[in-house]
């Protein structure tokens, strides 16, 4: 009960959560879901909190994470086999060590398997929707359904997943045969470029914004004067504008009302409305 929520977000800001309850079976999350839908409390499916901002006054709904249960990731031929809950990096580190190719750009990516399908996470060229084969997923009443690749509805930056609240269990990853070496040499190298361009050394929850069609988003941040614009301890990184940092004990007030001001600046000299791609979560 009352579980801070800065523990479970890469930001390390936010209030707490009513409950936070942790499933490790799909009977487990079945029940979980069930109760919920009879009581009427709301809840939230957390990853690795890492394309999270929960607010200072906290949720009050029911944070659900996923167990040990949902993390086995194992390889058969040329598919990846594994669970929600698992770490993109785990995913990834097991392509390489099978010799597979394809899941490169999301060695650094530091979320969950079921948050990057929910979100078709990407980059460097590369996305969720190119990878799956199929998903299981759980709907809100419960029923288990398999999804394959047409129906997940991959967009840029969404999917089924999202649009119709349906719980990440498991999934199959169709990659291709390749040299090990090689594939090691991408990855360290998609690891050194992300070293250099992005703000590492604090916290944050990554690109804050989805790109506007035909522009780029840090781009339109920097010519909109706001590199190093700063509120409270939060702040527009000069390394990557479309990166906010909690650079000095911020709070998410701080990172929302900053979040607020790049969208009317951007707005009103560009006349482009950024959209988020952090989740806003609770009372601010």
């Amino acid at each position: 009960m009352n579980e801070p929520m800065d523990r479970h977000t890469t930001f390390c800001v936010g209030g707490s959560a009513a409950c936070l309850a942790t499933v490790d079976t799909t009977a487990q999350l079945q029940l979980v879901l069930s109760y919920l839908q009879r009581t009427g409390w709301e809840y939230f499916l957390l990853g690795n909190g890492s394309n999270l901002l929960v607010g200072d006054r906290g949720y009050r709904g029911v944070v659900i994470r996923l167990g040990d249960g949902f993390r086995s990731v194992r390889t058969e031929g040329e598919r990846i086999m594994a669970g929600a809950g698992a770490p993109l990096a785990s995913v990834a580190n097991a392509a390489w060590e099978a010799g597979l190719t394809g899941m490169e750009f999301a060695a650094g990516i530091p979320g969950t398997l079921g948050g990057a399908l929910r979100m078709n996470a990407g980059a460097y060229g590369g996305e969720m929707a190119q990878v799956v084969e199929s998903v299981r997923v759980m709907a809100q009443d419960g029923e288990i359904l398999t999804l394959c690749n047409a129906d997940m509805e991959f967009g840029y930056r969404t999917s089924a997943i999202k649009d119709r609240s349906y719980v990440v269990l498991q999934a199959v990853l169709k990659l291709s045969a390749g040299r090990q070496e090689e594939i090691g040499e991408r990855m360290k190298e998609l690891s050194r470029r992300r070293r250099e361009k992005q703000p590492l050394e604090f916290p944050s929850a990554g690109s804050v914004f989805k790109r506007p069609e035909g522009y780029f988003t840090g781009k339109l941040i920097m010519d909109a004067g706001l590199a190093g614009k700063s509120c409270g301890g939060a702040r527009i990184s000069e390394k990557h504008c479309g990166f906010i940092v909690n650079a000095d004990h911020a709070t998410a007030a701080d990172i929302a009302e900053l979040i607020g001001e790049t969208v009317r600046t951007v707005r009103d000299k560009f006349g482009v409305t950024l959209e988020t791609e952090v989740i806003l979560l609770g009372d601010f």
